[in-house]
């Protein structure tokens, strides 16, 4: 009987040991009961429950969860089959932990932004408006203006841009600044060679805040990505900080190499109308000189230069640039004439050979062709993107009317060779169509 009683009472302790043993082995990896409970009242929308019923709701969970598990788990189970299948459970909770997380630590790539600037005084609004909107119309990355104007010109500037619909505003952003000269008379600045130019001399100063830049006259119009010729900062060497054009490409009718009476770059010397710069290296680069032996900083060389050459100079700023780049060559890169296609190139025949192979990149009207009948096939170009409707159709109301209203432009010198002018603009807005529609088009299964 003794003995009976000694199986029964080591059978019931035994019972009672995997009892607790089940019931702490599963409710491991469950909430405190506070959070479970919280949770039920987060779910149900339940008034707070006493801590005896809390309790009682938590009690016939684990008792639950108890049942499902031990119908789950088969008598003929290898021992340690349970816990490896816990183990495999955690470690999937884990994984899923890990790969949720994943994506809020991970740091989006900084989208990277072109600078243009142009400096608008007098009555140069429209023509500024007409450079922006050629800008905005075939380019792929974010553009930010840099716009420095007059103060009459300032608020219009605002209202202006302002109107322009969503779809085309979420793809710059602009900054509108006043003139200002940091060194020297800013009026005798402001009066050199036309009304504000000399601003562009001072950009390196100014902006401090940004590392590169493009700056482009009022009488530009971009026929192809400024995307394009931004990438040309990539082909800078170590010492390189600036790009132009040459002023002329036959050295016999330019003009530096006619008439120039101070030093000047290279042979025909160079046009600033259109001026890629590495502001960062500019602001840090000694420029040679024939003043100080030792070199000058960028906004130190401005003044002394001026004074020196200010009677000999004809064109303004744009002299004083041929000047430092004639003493620092080895800065200065030099992009093809399509980049800067000028009436220059044409009017006494065809010498751009570079827009005769691929068409014009940049079209640079100046002497006032845009506004007057001497170049026509300059003011059909600049009529139509003038006149073209945002968000229109660019094949049907842009590229179309170019090409009707150079018809009749063809006994004239520039326009008798029309490939040059629409060359480039027909293949920009045809990658244009592909990107925004072919592309976006899935093939049927």
């Amino acid at each position: 009987m003794r003995i009976h009683c000694k199986v029964v009472v080591i059978a019931v302790c035994f019972g009672v040991f995997l009892l607790f043993y089940f019931l702490g082995g599963n409710t491991a990896d469950d909430p405190p009961l506070k959070e479970v409970a919280e949770e039920e009242e987060e779910q149900h929308g339940t008034l707070p429950r006493s801590p005896s019923e809390r309790a009682l709701d938590v009690a016939t969970k684990l008792a639950k969860k108890s049942h499902s598990e031990g119908a789950g788990g088969g008598a003929d189970e290898p021992p340690g089959a349970r816990k490896e299948g816990r183990a495999f459970n955690a470690g999937a909770k884990s994984k899923r932990r890990s790969i949720v997380a994943r994506p809020v630590t991970k740091r989006k790539r900084a989208e990277e932004v072109m600078h243009l600037a142009v400096v608008a005084c007098g009555n140069r609004l429209d023509e500024t408006l007409t450079m922006v909107k050629s800008a905005l119309l075939f380019s792929l990355k974010r553009i930010t203006f840099h716009i420095f104007a007059e103060d009459p010109l300032a608020p219009q500037f605002e209202e202006r841009l302002k109107r322009w619909p969503p779809s085309v505003s979420s793809k710059f952003q602009y900054r509108i600044y006043p003139i200002t000269f940091s060194v020297g008379n800013p009026d005798e600045w402001k009066k050199l060679f036309k009304p504000c130019a000399a601003q562009r001399l001072f950009l390196p100063v100014i902006l401090k805040d940004v590392d590169s830049l493009l700056y482009v006259d009022t009488d530009v119009l971009f026929l192809r990505p400024m995307d394009d010729i931004w990438s040309l900062l990539k082909s800078f060497n170590g010492t390189q900080l600036a790009a132009m054009a040459p002023e002329h490409e036959v050295p016999k009718i330019g003009w530096y190499s006619r008439f120039a009476r101070h030093p000047f770059y290279g042979v025909t010397g160079v046009n600033s109308g259109v001026m890629l710069m590495n502001l960062t290296r500019i602001r840090s680069t000694m420029f040679k000189n024939s003043m100080i032996a030792s070199g000058l900083s960028w906004e130190d060389i401005l003044h002394p230069l001026y004074q020196k050459y200010k009677n000999h100079i004809t064109w303004g700023d744009q002299d004083l640039l041929n000047i430092i780049f004639h003493y620092n060559p080895e800065c200065l890169f030099i992009f093809p004439c399509q980049w800067n296609y000028r009436p220059d190139h044409c009017m006494y025949g065809s010498n751009c050979k570079g827009a005769e192979e691929e068409g014009v990149s940049i079209l640079h009207g100046n002497r006032g062709v845009y506004h007057d009948d001497k170049q026509p096939a300059f003011k059909v170009v600049y009529d139509a993107i003038h006149d073209f409707p945002l968000e229109d159709n660019m094949f049907q109301s842009l590229f179309y009317p170019i090409q009707t209203k150079f018809l009749d432009t063809v006994n004239t010198l520039c326009g008798r060779i029309p490939q040059v002018f629409l060359k480039q603009i027909e293949k920009t807005m045809r990658k244009v169509f592909e990107d925004k529609v072919v592309r976006h088009v899935r093939p049927h299964k």
